[in-house]
């Protein structure tokens, strides 16, 4: 189950598309797509394949609702995300949040390519599970890896258990079960660092060689998760001379 499409001086191209997985595209006033959930969500022995090339292009990119992962006695359910950015392109995509169900296995496998001139803001949210669940996934192993002009910027691994997040956290005496990353490239990241500072947030810091951003937030609830992610886009949105754009979702 894959799709890869791509914009080249925003016209748009449709590569390869295997269902069940699907897409809406708008471009009324942005290029726009909604990711279409597979089916209920990701089940063992799932591959989900995304490829995306912007060049010299603006996308609008977000899931149309939180990705579900299935319970499973052995097999992981492997997410591939593959983007790419040239020549002043530009990517905003808001993800959903990440259900992972009881006794679920999930592998995230995350690249991000870029040139000097391209920007982009992308999210990862993880919540606890379930209303009636408290982390009680059996493993996320995750790799996400971000390079400007092949050279690597920046890359994180987590393998992790639920069993880990739920000592992690009643050891911190946290009630904060929702969690989010926010990776950010701004045509001037000093400038937009100082104007999340002046906000009052400070969870935000630059990679090794600042060409990029990293912000970290953590909620007792989704909707104050969101008004904070979605604050941080606003700021992300002015600093390229943009209107706040509505999703169609909040």
């Amino acid at each position: 189950m894959s799709i890869k499409f791509g914009f080249k001086e925003d016209v748009f191209s449709l590569d390869k598309l295997l269902l069940p997985s699907r897409y809406y595209y708008f471009n009324e006033d942005e290029n726009y797509i909604k990711l279409l959930n597979i089916g209920e969500g990701i089940f063992p022995k799932d591959r989900i394949k995304l490829h995306v090339s912007l060049n010299k292009s603006n996308l609008v990119l977000t899931t149309e609702s939180a990705t579900k992962i299935y319970k499973s006695k052995k097999e992981y359910g492997i997410n591939y995300i593959n983007i790419k950015l040239q020549k002043s392109a530009n990517l905003e995509f808001i993800n959903d949040e990440l259900i992972l169900y009881e006794q679920s296995k999930y592998i995230q496998l995350f690249r991000l390519s870029f040139d000097e001139n391209s920007t982009f803001f992308y999210t990862d949210i993880l919540s606890r599970g379930r209303s009636y669940e408290n982390f009680d996934f059996t493993s996320m192993l995750m790799k996400n890896s971000f390079y400007e002009n092949n050279n690597l910027e920046y890359q994180e691994k987590f393998d992790v258990s639920g069993v880990q997040l739920k000592d992690y956290m009643k050891r911190k005496k946290s009630k904060q079960n929702f969690f989010a990353k926010i990776y950010i490239k701004t045509k001037n990241n000093e400038e937009f660092l100082n104007e999340v500072y002046k906000s009052g947030f400070e969870s935000i810091t630059y990679s090794s060689n600042q060409k990029m951003l990293i912000a970290v937030i953590s909620h007792e609830n989704m909707n104050s998760l969101r008004k904070e992610i979605f604050f941080i886009w606003s700021l992300y949105r002015k600093s390229l001379n943009k209107k706040e754009f509505n999703l169609g979702k909040q």
